[in-house]
């Protein structure tokens, strides 16, 4: 790690995001360490990986950092283009149309065929990585219910993928991994949530996306949803959010933090006076009437007495 540079901005913000894996891994790559080694090399597991990649990123220094050198625009590929290249000598571009068509269970278009082709040759992404994300989008949407995705979807997704330096085999297979964890934890907490007889949102993933990223166990995020229902009365998402947020930023993970770090202020209980009787403090001024009530008692005191 010798010879590396922060700028105060950065220390700064490495300093105060709480997140001591994403401090490591921006380190790591401020190196010029690759990312697919990165596993190995900082002993990550792939929660704690993601949640260092959320993080460096929720502070912009993930894409900002890493950002793949490509052309300044796409280029408009002439069908003489896509002929050219299903005419390749190593044939990996006829064998990833064929690869693509038999995912998708169609023929793809001629603009369609373009698409692809800029995958590879405007993103550089190699074709195997391209046969993954190919794979990624199609099981996301069968998650999800969804038909095949169209063309537009994985374009949108390769842009991302070459955005954050998803080319190689080793990266492109710990993202899937990462995702296909993240997913099957947003539908743990959906049934959590009470959440059984419907899709969640994009808004609503999002919600329950950020709060894994914080750390969250099920306890807490149970003890936040039943906050909200007793002080709302429903499962209001933006209500949650503000709980989590709160506890996140006091740094109280655990049910007993959360206890003893955000608990109710007591409020001293007032002793109640006993029905028919008046406390009278020491100095105090009687109203008249009062004063007619003691006297009546005490003469009712005096005449018990007496006849005694």
């Amino acid at each position: 790690m010798q010879g590396i540079s922060l700028t105060s901005e950065e220390l700064q913000k490495l300093l105060f995001c709480g997140c001591p894996d994403a401090v490591a891994l921006y380190l790591y790559r401020k190196a010029g360490a690759a990312l697919e080694t990165a596993l190995d090399a900082l002993h990550f597991t792939v929660p704690r990986m993601v949640t260092a990649t959320d993080c460096l990123r929720q502070m912009g220094m993930w894409q900002e950092a890493y950002k793949t050198t490509m052309q300044p625009e796409r280029p408009s590929y002439s069908d003489a283009d896509l002929q050219n290249a299903l005419r390749s000598r190593n044939g990996q571009f006829p064998k990833l149309v064929g690869e693509a068509q038999r995912r998708l269970g169609r023929t793809l278009s001629t603009e369609e065929l373009k698409t692809l082709l800029s995958f590879t040759d405007y993103l550089q992404l190699p074709t195997e990585v391209v046969g993954l994300l190919l794979h990624f989008c199609i099981e996301r949407n069968r998650r999800k219910g969804s038909r095949a995705p169209s063309m537009r979807s994985i374009e949108k997704e390769a842009y991302h993928w070459a955005d954050e330096n998803i080319d190689s085999l080793e990266t492109a297979s710990y993202y899937i991994q990462s995702q296909l964890q993240l997913h099957n934890r947003i539908q743990q907490l959906r049934l959590l949530l009470q959440i059984e007889q419907r899709r969640l949102t994009s808004g609503e993933e999002q919600y329950l996306t950020n709060w894994i990223n914080m750390g969250f166990t099920d306890e807490v995020i149970r003890m936040a949803y039943e906050r909200t229902c007793l002080n709302t009365g429903a499962l209001k998402w933006a209500y949650m959010n503000s709980i989590l947020n709160s506890w996140h930023e006091k740094g109280l993970m655990t049910p007993q933090q959360i206890a003893q770090g955000d608990g109710a202020p007591k409020s001293p209980m007032k002793r109640r006076a006993p029905v028919g009787k008046q406390f009278i403090q020491p100095g105090q001024e009687l109203s008249p009437l009062e004063k007619q009530a003691v006297a009546m008692a005490l003469a009712g005191i005096e005449e018990d007495h007496n006849g005694i």
